[in-house]
């Protein structure tokens, strides 16, 4: 009953997440399921992987009947992401379970501090043409955090889109989340079979809050400035980073 009503909670946040920021669900769906759900590390990315994809998409539903998605230029971005996803999908089964933390508590480390520094104003929408190679190299970037770590990257995609695409944030949150299921369903690819070994029992009732939480998130994201939203964000992702750090090195 513990571990069911963990899981509801769980689910809850990193839906509410997700609809508000088109973003930063999986980091912290995956230090709930190691340290909340009592998951190993490799099985976290996995579960992780599969709660993100479900919820992104309930998520991707919301912000597109608003008319906050770049169809073209999402799928664009993600398929540069694809075959980097599925290729370090495959590579993290071989990866120690305390190389996967320690590189997932740096991964949060870097998102958190990414969030908190003063927006450029040289790096705001229209200030500049889209440069192919580099959107390229970013989608690829964020696939292989997502095959590596079990991280959508949605909280590295949205400021991705923001400067390399040049788009304004509520056109970025959308798309991240069509980024986010992309990149997902090409890791989950390659995961298939561990997938089955997983305990359904809990991604179950916590993929449904989740997916509760994304509706609710959507419109806290209407009455919540952006910023303050991010702030807290990056609060939560330093104490997590400094939690699993810890129990890494000792």
């Amino acid at each position: 009953m513990t571990a069911l009503i963990l899981a509801l909670i769980a689910g809850a946040v990193v839906g509410l997440t997700l609809g508000a920021l088109g973003g930063g669900g999986s980091v912290l769906a995956v230090p709930a399921l190691i340290y909340l759900l009592g998951f190993t590390p490799a099985a976290a990315t996995t579960a992780s992987l599969i709660i993100v994809t479900a919820t992104s998409l309930t998520a991707l539903y919301a912000h597109a009947r608003a008319g906050q998605v770049r169809w073209k230029a999402g799928a664009a971005f993600a398929a540069a992401g694809i075959l980097p996803a599925a290729a370090a999908g495959a590579a993290s089964t071989h990866l120690p379970p305390a190389v996967l933390t320690i590189a997932f508590a740096a991964t949060a480390v870097l998102s958190a501090i990414n969030m908190l520094r003063p927006a450029d104003p040289a790096a705001r929408p229209g200030s500049g043409d889209v440069q192919p190679g580099k959107a390229a190299g970013a989608g690829a970037g964020l696939g292989t955090l997502t095959g590596l770590l079990g991280v959508g990257s949605g909280f590295l995609a949205v400021p991705a889109l923001v400067t390399v695409l040049a788009f304004e944030m509520e056109a970025a949150v959308g798309t991240s989340l069509l980024v986010i299921t992309a990149n997902s369903l090409a890791s989950l690819a390659t995961r298939s079979g561990a997938a089955t070994s997983l305990d359904w029992t809990a991604i179950g009732p916590f993929i449904g809050t989740a997916i509760l939480g994304a509706w609710d998130g959507k419109r806290m994201a209407a009455k919540v400035s952006g910023p303050r939203l991010q702030r807290i964000f990056a609060v939560v992702l330093l104490t997590v980073a400094a939690f699993m750090l810890a129990d890494a090195v000792t």
